[in-house]
């Protein structure tokens, strides 16, 4: 049988990281978070950004030490065992399953003025051919990963600098056709909506999610040169880079505006039907650039449904090796893809764009992949109990302070995501089980059920803070906010203590590490 060609290096596993974070965010959350923050947005990515690397360097540590496929889905296997694999494998793939729909259609909503007849005039919805045209795109995403991922590579990296190139050439443009200085201190000063303003546009105004498209290079773990270097420097660049971009973004949106726009306040600032984007460039005569930025708007989806249909594959495969789907998806090509993986995805990602609704569907995206980040922090800590002498190129120091650091991040990203998204990520998950107990009937002795009882009382706790919390539609707004982040800052010390103490045996552990043949005691270990 063939095997997983280890042929990404690191420039272009920082491009799949950069390509993943990059997608079309970037031509709404400057004015998202101008509008939440005012001028000290600039802080709201600051912090963002810090945030996003405190958690990312949880699934350094352990990808540059377990470079496997699929590593959201398969970690957590060598931790807790088979159930919280199942739950963090399962909700990313689910979510993985949506993103190459709702790419597609991103990119065909942007098409739309130039061609009318993809969707209806009454209702907006996909006419036949509109349907016919991104099932295309969906097969061509499928056609680029199923040649290899040396391919794969080439294309990403060669859209990855589109999209680098248009949000910088045009954060210069800006700051050199209009900068006016008084925006930052005018109206009321450089952070009018105070520390809660800041908060707000890091959770609801996007910063935050603008960030998590770094976990492809968890999942692609299993293709890359030299892992054990490529894998955290690949994950601190682009998350680096990207905050420079943000940030360089943010600070041309807000100099470029004319002080009239804002002389209502920060959250008056609206552009009409226009894009904030296009408001802004043409408001200081850049109509040229315009055309450059409709075709970022559609590279940007474009990449993304690329990368992700790449990553899902390695979850599918994952998966299967935990034992949760048929083993047949475990098979590569030639070319050293697994492409009856990729055939499933495309079948489930087919089925999401003929029969659930768009709305719907961004919304289990984002339900079912917030939570897989959870893993890394848990996980992190139990392998150093696990694998104490293994060798690791990267060591986090202080690991359990930035550990717990990190779970709290993943805990208030999935509270942020709002109460709307919480519950469908419920759902979600209550079909996993039952596909799980489904799979297991005749062996329920081999679910590792006691290593999986922090999940319930850490699923319910999340589900009744955020439906009593303050974000999302049906949420009961009973917690202050402040309080609410306190509480779940808390409740995620409590259950990462509960976690780590629920680790695997070192013997169960050692039958699932058992076939793997990715640790190598040779290599010396570094500080970070």
């Amino acid at each position: 049988m063939a095997k997983l060609k280890r042929e990404i290096g690191l420039v272009g596993l920082t491009f799949i990281s950069v390509g993943g974070i990059i997608g079309s965010g970037w031509l709404f959350g400057p004015l998202l978070a101008v509008q939440h923050a005012g001028p000290a947005a600039i802080l709201s990515w600051i912090i963002g950004a810090v945030a996003m690397f405190i958690l990312a360097i949880t699934f350094a540590e352990i990808s540059a030490m377990l470079p496997i496929p699929g590593g959201i889905a398969r970690v957590p296997q060598f931790s807790h065992g088979n159930i919280v694999s199942m739950a963090m494998g399962w909700t990313a793939w689910i979510g993985y399953n949506t993103t190459a729909p709702i790419e597609v259609e991103a990119m065909l909503k942007y098409l739309a003025p130039y061609a009318s007849w993809l969707h209806t005039a009454e209702t907006g919805e996909l006419t036949g051919a509109g349907v016919s045209v991104a099932l295309l795109f969906m097969l061509l995403f499928v056609a680029v990963n199923a040649l290899g991922v040396k391919f794969f590579t080439q294309v990403n990296a060669t859209l990855t600098w589109a999209k680098i190139a248009i949000p910088v050439v045009m954060s210069v443009l800006l700051i050199a056709s209009r900068f006016e200085t008084q925006n930052f201190t005018t109206p009321d000063g450089f952070a009018p909506y105070g520390l809660r303003g800041i908060m707000a546009a890091v959770s609801t105004g996007g910063v935050i999610f603008s960030f998590i498209g770094f976990r492809h290079v968890v999942d692609m773990a299993g293709e890359v040169r030299n892992p054990k270097f490529s894998i955290p420097a690949a994950l601190v660049l682009s998350i680096v880079l990207c905050a420079l971009i943000y940030l360089g973004l943010q600070v041309a949106f807000i100099g470029a505006l004319d002080p009239t726009m804002i002389s209502q306040g920060w959250a008056h600032l609206s552009f009409g039907g226009q894009g904030p984007l296009d408001g802004v460039i043409m408001s200081v005569g850049l109509l040229w650039f315009l055309s450059l930025l409709n075709i970022g708007s559609i590279i940007g989806p474009f990449g993304n449904g690329l990368v992700a249909t790449g990553s899902n594959a390695r979850i599918a495969m994952a998966l299967s090796q935990n034992g949760f789907l048929p083993k047949r998806l475990q098979m590569l090509s030639s070319f050293g893809v697994p492409l009856w993986a990729l055939a499933l995805n495309f079948l489930i990602g087919t089925l999401f764009l003929l029969t659930v609704p768009f709305t719907t569907v961004i919304a289990l995206n984002g339900a079912a992949i917030v939570l897989s980040f959870a893993v890394g922090p848990i996980a992190v800590v139990c392998l150093r109990d696990l694998l104490p002498d293994q060798p690791r190129s990267i060591r986090i120091p202080a690991v359990k302070l930035v550990a717990i650091t990190a779970f709290a991040i993943s805990t208030l990203i999935v509270y942020w995501s709002g109460w709307d998204t919480v519950w469908r990520l419920g759902i979600a998950l209550l079909i996993g089980m039952a596909l799980l107990l489904i799979r297991f009937h005749n062996r329920l002795d081999e679910m590792d059920a006691t290593e999986a009882l922090w999940l319930m009382p850490y699923f319910c706790g999340l589900g009744l803070i955020s439906y009593m919390g303050q974000f999302g539609d049906g949420a009961q707004r009973q917690i202050p906010f402040g309080w609410d982040i306190l509480l779940c800052v808390v409740f995620s010390m409590v259950i990462f203590a509960l976690a780590v103490r629920s680790a695997l045996s070192d013997k169960k552990f050692q039958a699932y590490i058992a076939d793997e043949e990715v640790l190598d005691p040779s290599k010396p270990v570094i500080g970070l």
